[in-house]
């Protein structure tokens, strides 16, 4: 008679029989029944119960060997460590299933087989392990255990469930026990038979609820490849990569997409035609440069990980994140949610109010770049390792550089001062256990291992946002531990600059009021790096040079130029609405001098050779002029785009460098041919007050604005006649001239007498104490400075 307890269908699997089931095959019973509530499709199966293991290892009189084995061993002795788990692996995996527990097994195989609808011994299946200490939120296993995939007749699934059994004594397994104190008689083996979701010939990936890298709550990013979502865990390609926000996701109408970025997916893993297994091949061109979910899908996918997150945050009494993995079957198209875990790292650190900054105090020659995973920097010897047979040369303090990591390397991972892949993307294996260990990590270089030496000093910075950056040699740097103290009162609104869209998640974790400057040029320069004009004419351009350029950049969406700019411009700055919001994020429309223009790709076609640029063709005069309306009118399309089909009403519009109050006019009349209005849509129209005419004419230009920001750099510049770029006067561009300050002063006084808000962007209150407190004194309504002086600036001002 069958007995029950060998087998429980994942409708009966639950977080009540963890201990039965492990953390795998518990998440995929809680994921059946949240699969009704919320409606979608999971790969369904069954647990192998830790019951018939515990029966396996007794009938083979495994545990005292196991357990002498075990007793003395030196995990740090990696000789010690690896013959330990060979031995120990070779005598789980000759140990025999008795007939009642083979075919207890084999009959459920067959009833999944009967479920689909497929003749028995034909049905693939996935063998998963399951241990029972796996997947907690205070301990991520990243993997510990292996899997085994596209499995088919019920030798090879027999078979394969004793190798799962064995992979519970992996170095990388009994290591990673040993540094989490975790007993043997605590872990056990569960296993998991699921139906193969036919991605081999679709796309998977992983979905994280919270941002992997800050942490940061509000946005889910996804991860996505051709073909098996094994190479986007494991690092074997950088993926695509598309961020979305949680607010948009709940409105249907809205456009979620903050952030989409093509991988390099140069391989992808399929059903090995041959016999049971997978096989990595090559992608096609068109796979290499097409996105692997379509935004609809990624938009669905997003909604179920929410839903998925609002769920386990109940199951575990607390708001928690989630780390999803997820595959689109190409037979039927269907989104399938594979397994869902509780996310391990960010959500146990939500209380902590301490930051932690690295910065580089010396410069160096830049050798690679990559993916930053962390945000430390750390130096050390360069040791090139094609696999963990070649341990012996690694030495604690390391930099170990190879193609990819799997869970084999995390020995030689937690003694290195630092990690570099040519492969994977931020949610890769390497990624993943980097952050555990608190690891300073670059990942998707390309051609690490050629660009590096063997024993060649580098320093790894990853403390300048998403781009991590190798440096040749041992470069200084410092470490400040900031005490954020959330109950200081200010006496003035304190707002951060923010350009980069990259640092805008970790930005907005420091206290602020919002963004008091954004500055598009930056978006539009690392973003889209074409001159609109170009984008506009494209491909109707007579310079064959610069249109074989714009074709390149432009990849698989060169047929709408227009749309590309658009696009790219409207999700750069909806991220770092996305990330401030509901607090105003302050937009400057494009501050490009002419010579800067130039640099943008097929710039040389559209502009002018000016003596002064600085004081040239610029700001406002460039918005409503016959030569530039084109490029205008893409600017304003996107601010539409953001604030209407993504949500991001937060955005405020400012105008730079406008010389006088008819210019204003001109351009805000642009500004709503194009659709964008004044107080529509709780539109704001800022101005930046950088020249002494914005002072001067303060009661004219009141009625056509909400706000103004003074521009420190250039009104000070403009008011002393000082080109700040000149070495031999800039000791007289002083932000203590009594003229500068005069400036100021009249500038807040008039246009608040008027109801116009009053702000102050640039450096100078977070250098000096004494100017902060002058702006307060004069009744500024705002500050805004860069993120790395906030911290600073808040202590220099606040009270408790």
């Amino acid at each position: 008679m069958e007995n029950i307890n060998y087998v429980l269908w994942f409708k009966d699997c639950s977080y009540k029989n963890k201990h039965l089931v492990g953390g795998k095959c518990s998440s995929l019973g809680e994921l059946y029944y949240l699969s009704r509530d919320i409606t979608f499709d999971i790969a369904d199966g069954f647990a192998i119960t830790t019951t018939l293991y515990d029966e396996f290892i007794h009938q083979n009189n495994l545990h005292e060997k196991i357990e002498n084995k075990l007793v003395n061993l030196n995990t740090s002795n990696l000789d010690e460590l690896e013959t330990c788990s060979n031995e120990l692996k070779e005598l789980v995996s000759k140990g025999q299933l008795n007939e009642e527990q083979t075919n207890s097994i084999i009959k459920n195989y067959y009833e999944l087989c009967d479920l689909f609808h497929v003749g028995r011994d034909e049905l693939e299946v996935a063998i998963r392990s399951s241990a029972i200490a796996e997947d907690l939120p205070n301990a991520s296993f990243a993997g510990q255990q292996d899997t085994y995939l596209n499995i088919k007749s019920s030798t090879s699934l027999i078979e394969a469930v004793k190798d799962c059994f064995a992979s519970l004594f992996n170095a990388r397994a009994i290591s990673y026990r040993k540094t989490h104190n975790i007993e043997l008689k605590d872990v056990k083996i569960s296993v998991a038979i699921q139906k193969m979701v036919r991605s081999d010939i679709g796309s998977a990936g992983v979905a994280f609820s919270i941002d992997p890298e800050t942490g940061f709550d509000k946005a889910i990013v996804v991860n996505s490849s051709f073909g098996l979502g094994e190479l986007v865990v494991s690092g074997g390609v950088k993926p695509d990569e598309i961020i979305l926000d949680k607010r948009i996701l709940r409105h249907i109408d809205g456009d979620p997409i903050i952030t989409k970025n093509k991988g390099h997916k140069m391989t992808k893993i399929i059903y090995d035609d041959a016999g049971n297994g997978v096989k990595e091949v090559d992608t096609n061109l068109h796979e290499q440069s097409s996105y692997s979910i379509t935004n609809n899908q990624v938009t669905a996918l997003g909604r179920y990980v929410l839903l998925l997150e609002e769920s386990y945050s109940k199951i575990f009494g607390k708001n928690i994140g989630v780390d999803v993995e997820w595959a689109i079957d190409g037979i039927d198209h269907k989104i399938y949610i594979i397994q869902t875990r509780p996310e391990t790292i960010h959500s146990n650190e939500r209380d902590n109010l301490e930051l932690i900054k690295y910065k580089l105090t010396e410069q160096g020659k830049k050798l690679i770049h990559g993916v930053s995973v962390g945000d430390k920097i750390s130096s050390g010897k360069v040791k090139i390792l094609e696999s963990m047979k070649q341990y012996k040369e690694f030495q604690e303090g390391d930099i170990l550089v190879t193609e990819m990591t799997t869970p084999d390397w995390e020995p030689l991972m937690k003694i290195s001062s630092g990690i570099i892949t040519n492969k994977g993307g931020r949610t890769c294996h390497a990624a993943i256990v980097a952050r555990e260990l608190g690891l300073n990590a670059v990942v998707g270089t390309g051609d690490a291992n050629s660009v590096l030496k063997n024993d060649q000093e580098v320093t790894i910075n990853c403390s300048n946002g998403e781009t991590g950056i190798i440096y040749e040699g041992k470069l200084s740097f410092e470490i400040e531990k900031i005490q954020i103290n959330r109950d200081l009162k200010l006496p003035v609104n304190l707002m951060l600059n923010v350009g980069n869209p990259e640092n805008s998640f970790i930005s907005s974790m420091i206290p602020n009021s919002g963004v008091g400057l954004a500055r598009m040029e930056f978006i539009v320069s690392n973003y889209i790096k074409v001159h609109p004009l170009a984008l506009c004419d494209y491909p109707k351009i007579n310079d064959e040079e610069v249109k074989q350029q714009v074709y390149e950049e432009l990849g698989n969406d060169h047929h709408n130029g227009k749309w590309y700019f658009v696009k790219r411009l409207a999700r750069g700055m909806s991220k770092i609405a996305s990330a401030f919001y509901p607090n105003d994020v302050v937009v400057r429309l494009s501050d490009f001098k002419s010579n800067e223009y130039r640099n943008l790709i097929g710039g040389n076609l559209y502009e002018p050779n000016e003596e002064n640029p600085m004081i040239g063709w610029r700001g406002a005069s460039r918005y409503y002029s016959p030569e530039y309306e084109k490029g205008f009118e893409l600017e304003c399309q996107a601010i539409k785009y953001a604030r209407e089909k993504m949500k991001m009403t937060n955005i405020i519009v400012m105008i730079p460098f406008c010389r006088t109050p008819k210019e204003c006019e001109l351009v805000i009349e642009k500004m709503k041919s194009y659709g964008l209005i004044r107080g529509e849509n709780e539109l704001q129209i800022y101005l930046m007050c950088e020249i002494p005419s914005n002072v001067i004419e303060a009661d004219r230009f009141s009625p056509l604005i909400d706000g103004v920001s003074i521009g420190g750099n250039d009104l000070l510049q403009l008011t002393l006649g000082v080109d700040r770029d000149s070495e031999r006067i800039t000791h007289l561009s002083n932000d203590e001239n009594l003229s500068y300050r005069r400036m100021i002063e009249m500038a807040i006084k008039t246009y608040k007498e008027h109801g116009v808000k009053v702000g102050f962007c640039g450096q100078q209150p977070s250098d000096s104490i004494e100017f902060c407190n002058f702006l307060i004194e004069q009744g500024i309504d705002s500050i805004s400075v860069t993120p790395d002086s906030a911290i600073k600036t808040i202590s220099n001002i606040g009270k408790e």
